[in-house]
């Protein structure tokens, strides 16, 4: 459970919106998730990967107006919309920026707040409730996400502020990090395939939908291959935070066994998300930068990998 309630301003994430007719169809052959499992009532998690499965952007995909709208890392938006446009010149479907026409706050233990714009959002992980143009997603327990259109904005965060402390993002992304959401950055694009980031563990891939861009790569590793690398909650004494790409080191190894995919600070400590080779991560003594780097020491994560269940999405 969070330490304390509060909300804040998600800044570091952009607005990709895919509308017109063939916008389901178009994405339903380009993305990891199923986008039959979306309704008013249900987002997902996904990710876009190259032919060889390597995850281009993650994201949070909802639907909206006559289309949808996914969030990720600003700056993956632009080479996104271009990489995608290429393959929508044949499709009833147009791509835009929408980032200027939401604003987009994270809530931690912020129900009633919710409540009193008349958000009745469940427990549910995913869930979706909707309101006078107000959206709310359940990303994890006890944190939601709180769309609101832009000239909406200030007087929504002047209401969600007579009812939370408003914090610093470093605080909403360490309870991304204790959720075990992996997320892809401009450091990091192009890097990992969706299992390395636990992504089917959360709901952002489907292997029931049939063919998209890189399936091939992503379900052969499910249903063939061994994992060798995937992501690890590991907790750091240091005082600066390591950037997502940063290498991580271990004696038994001559060359780098993982990267950071996240970091956030935890008090005097910091807490990150690595993409590890399990056999480095399970022999303990991990490093970042260099063997002389600052030690890591694992934590646990929410939830188990169970090839058995991913499955069955």
């Amino acid at each position: 459970m969070a330490d304390s309630a509060f909300f804040c301003t998600l800044s570091h994430e952009g607005v990709l919106a895919v509308r017109g007719a063939d916008a389901g169809k178009f994405l339903q052959g380009q993305l990891t998730c199923n986008l039959n499992y979306l309704s008013d009532n249900r987002a997902s998690l996904g990710a876009r990967c190259t032919q060889k499965g390597r995850m281009q952007s993650s994201f949070r995909i909802l639907l909206e107006g006559d289309g949808v709208v996914l969030a990720m890392a600003s700056e993956l938006l632009e080479p996104q919309l271009a990489d995608l446009k290429k393959y929508a010149v044949f499709s009833k479907s147009k791509l835009t920026d929408e980032s200027a026409a939401w604003v987009r706050f994270g809530l931690e233990l912020g129900d009633s707040a919710l409540a009193s714009l008349g958000l009745d959002l469940p427990a549910e992980t995913d869930s979706v409730a909707r309101h006078e143009g107000l959206i709310a997603i359940r990303v994890s327990p006890y944190r939601a996400e709180l769309w609101a259109p832009a000239d909406q904005a200030d007087a929504i965060k002047a209401k969600v502020s007579a009812a939370l402390p408003e914090t610093e993002l470093n605080q909403w992304l360490l309870g991304q990090i204790r959720a075990g959401i992996g997320q892809v950055m401009p450091s990091t694009r192009e890097l990992f395939i969706p299992q390395m980031l636990n992504l089917q563990a959360v709901g952002g891939v489907s292997f029931k939908k049939g063919c998209y861009t890189g399936q091939e790569i992503v379900a052969r590793m499910q249903y063939l291959g061994k994992l060798k690398r995937r992501l690890y909650r590991l907790s750091l004494d240091a005082a600066d935070l390591p950037e997502p790409g940063t290498q991580l080191f271990a004696p038994s190894h001559n060359s780098a066994i993982g990267e950071v995919v996240l970091a956030a600070k935890a008090g005097q400590n910091i807490e990150l998300l690595a993409v590890l080779q399990a056999e480095a991560a399970e022999a303990g003594d991990l490093h970042v930068g260099s063997l002389e780097g600052p030690a890591l020491h694992l934590l646990d994560l929410p939830y188990e990998l169970d090839r058995d269940r991913e499955i069955q999405r």
